[in-house]
């Protein structure tokens, strides 16, 4: 707190706030990758899978879990690896494809468990990784929720450090995202963090299951006031 003159002094405070939010949507990131020493037996088949794994995605779109799907181009190189002894093998070629397929989970993720359990049991398919979301309009609901919550935060907290000094008029001068009023040493995070994740186990009939934990929504900002 610095002093401005004989009758104000200013607060300078930080204010939080978050939220949890159950996960809305889950985007699968999948892998086809396939080696082998023909090339063209390689390209064929990891084709032959993304197109057999973009099938079954498309007949979950029509029915309503997948909401939108995405494959990239398929990647094709070589290379030649050494063994043990330092001796260069035969040259190897690969193949790969990745795929993000998106699911509805606000109703549970049974049907995303059931998919990643059948497209693993795919040649050369890898799950890399889940990717845990909100819907827009619910992450857009929260980010104000959070922010509006973080500003009171920052005020209560001057309040406090105001009435200690016995100071009861308190006015706001500036307000900003974190580490934004010029004069603060921490990093700067101008949006509200998310951050979400998963636990896997046993589902459905013994079968896979996934169980997200909330999402959680935060917003700091720093503010500053002048009490006296």
């Amino acid at each position: 707190m610095d002093s401005v003159n004989d009758y104000e002094t200013v607060v300078t405070v930080r204010g939080r706030a978050e939220h949890f939010h159950p996960a809305e949507r889950a985007v699968v990131h999948v892998q086809v990758g396939l080696e082998g020493p023909e090339r063209s037996a390689v390209v064929t088949a990891t084709t032959e899978g993304t197109a057999a794994l973009v099938a079954g995605v498309r007949g979950l779109r029509e029915a309503g879990p997948v909401t939108w799907f995405a494959s990239d181009r398929l990647r094709v190189w070589a290379d030649r690896p050494f063994n043990d002894k330092g001796e260069q093998k035969p040259l190897v070629h690969h193949a790969s494809t990745a795929t993000r397929v998106k699911f509805r989970v606000d109703q549970g993720a049974d049907d995303m468990a059931r998919w990643v359990e059948a497209a693993s049991r795919h040649r050369g398919v890898r799950v890399d990784r889940i990717e845990w979301l909100l819907t827009d309009a619910t992450r857009a609901g929260l980010v104000g929720e959070v922010r509006t919550r973080a500003v009171a935060d920052a005020r209560a907290k001057a309040a406090t450090y105001a009435g200690a000094l016995g100071l009861s008029d308190l006015r706001c001068t500036a307000v900003a995202d974190e580490g934004m009023l010029g004069d603060e040493s921490g990093s700067a995070h101008p949006s509200p963090a998310m951050a979400a994740s998963a636990r896997a186990g046993g589902g459905h009939q013994g079968g896979l299951s996934f169980t997200p934990e909330d999402i959680t929504v935060s917003a700091v900002v720093d503010a500053r006031f002048v009490a006296s």
